[in-house]
Parts: C-alpha cells; structure tokens; sequence
C-alpha cells in the first residue's frame, strides 16, 4: 500500500520552503501577532463535558476519496455547520491533496462566531504563525508526522498564540509515545484526536478510538475523528465515554448537510 502520508508530508516540506521564501517568517510573525485573540476552541469543545460537542468539517476532495463535492461553498457549508448545532469548524487548508485553502479559512472566521481549525500537515513553526495570521483558532498536529522534539516546540508556540492544539495519532505506538505531553505547557489548550482513518492506506475505523480508550487517562479531551456516519455510531462512542467528534466526508456528501448533522447528533 502507498505511504499516503509520507508522500504528503514530503511535499508539505517544499510547500512551506516556498512559502518562506514569499513571505519571510518575520513578515508572517506581525501578522499574526497583529491578528484578532482567537476563539476559544478548547472551552467550544470540552464544556458541557458530558454534552455531544461536533467539529464539522469543510473539505471539498481527499487522496482517498476524490472529489467529495461538486458544488463547495466554503463559507456557506460553514454557516450551515453553526446553524445546525456544531461547536466548531474544521477547515482542510491542504491545498495539493486536499483542494482546500488558507483564503477558506478566513473566509469561515468573518462568517461564522465558532471557533475554526486549521486542518492540515503541520510540520514547522512558520505554519503556526500562518494559521494565527489567517485566524485560525486552533490547529491539528498529526503524531505520525512528528518527532517529539517537533511536537513539543509546536505545542509550546500553539500556546504562546494562544491557538488550541488537536494532537492526532492513530497508531497505538504514536499514542503511547505522546500521551504523557497532552496538556503541555497548558492543559487547557490541548485536545487528543483519535483518528480512526489510517493515513497510510486511508480506511476507516471506529474502533480505533473504542480500542485506545484504555490508554487514556482523560476522556474529556478526547475526539472520535473520521469514519462517523451514523447516529448510532455516535451513541456508541458516547457510551464509551467519548463525547467529541469530528465529522467531514459523511456530512460533505449529502443534499441537505444541516439535516445531515441534526441526525448526527440526535
């Protein structure tokens, strides 16, 4: 099977070097240290604890999928997504990959008063300070791209803006390596997503998060990720104890989103 993620992270690498070279990293550090504070991603998420908190997802296509919808108003899906019940918006920024853009982002932020994240292959600092310059609130940091030192400067920055951390992993190995840094240096800005896609073959699994939750001391920082299609998979994340989810490609595909998220979420 293709290595989907190393393939990704590769090109990122260029695609920030790029970037760099556009826009200097002290030019993007005023920028977003002259942004808006951002939302409160953490607190959208994790109070009421015991309530089903929902992070829709805005993305138009995905490596695995193809294109997933024709007709993408970002900024539409997004007002859908706050009208329906969700407490914040993932946006895919991922453009090569993904179809998606910084400029979706921002768009979302003017549009909307949930917070939004940066949904992404985050693997330097200048994409931090990227994120907080086009208003993200909070930004995903996949373990499997990481080395711990990497993590641990990106957690420590995230906080220093003041953006929410959602720190992914899938494997059991990538959660046991990192788990003892959720909720550093502050345990109010970090939140632990169990992806149930595998990134490298890029199938999907509930079971994933139900078979990690051993492993988890705090259950109230943790998100169900992906392969969420019905309500009754949600209940039984529920009654393990799993209150917050992340949904994209089930909701992306259906005539009528909110409709789509209100059954989600009975």
């Amino acid at each position: 099977m293709k290595d989907v993620l190393a393939e990704i992270v590769k090109h990122k690498r260029l695609e920030v070097a790029l970037a760099m070279e556009l826009r200097p990293l002290e030019q993007l550090k005023e920028a977003a240290l002259a942004s808006a504070e951002p939302r409160n991603f953490f607190r959208a998420l994790t109070h009421p604890k015991d309530e089903l908190r929902v992070i829709a997802e805005v993305k138009k296509a995905s490596p695995s999928a193809g294109l997933i919808r024709a007709d993408f108003d970002p900024v539409a899906i997004a007002k859908t997504y706050e009208a329906n019940g969700a407490a914040a918006i993932s946006c895919l920024t991922d453009e090569k990959f993904f179809q998606g853009s910084l400029a979706y982002l921002t768009q979302i932020k003017a549009a909307v008063s949930i917070p939004v994240l940066r949904k992404d292959f985050i693997i330097d600092t200048y994409q931090v300070y990227e994120a907080r310059a086009a208003g993200a609130d909070a930004i995903l940091l996949i373990a499997e791209c990481l080395g711990e030192a990497e993590l641990l400067d990106l957690l420590i920055l995230a906080t220093e803006l003041r953006l929410t951390t959602l720190v992914e992993v899938h494997d059991v190995e990538s959660l046991l390596s990192i788990r003892h840094h959720i909720g550093f240096p502050h345990p109010s800005y970090t939140l632990l997503g169990i992806n149930n896609r595998d990134l490298r073959s890029m199938t999907t699994d509930i079971s994933h998060t139900l078979r990690m939750l051993d492993m988890i001391e705090n259950l109230d920082i943790v998100v169900s990720e992906s392969g969420i299609r019905t309500s009754a998979e949600v209940h039984r994340l529920r009654d393990a104890g799993v209150h917050r989810i992340l949904v994209g490609e089930h909701l992306m595909r259906q005539p009528d989103i909110g409709a789509a998220l209100r059954e989600l979420m009975k």
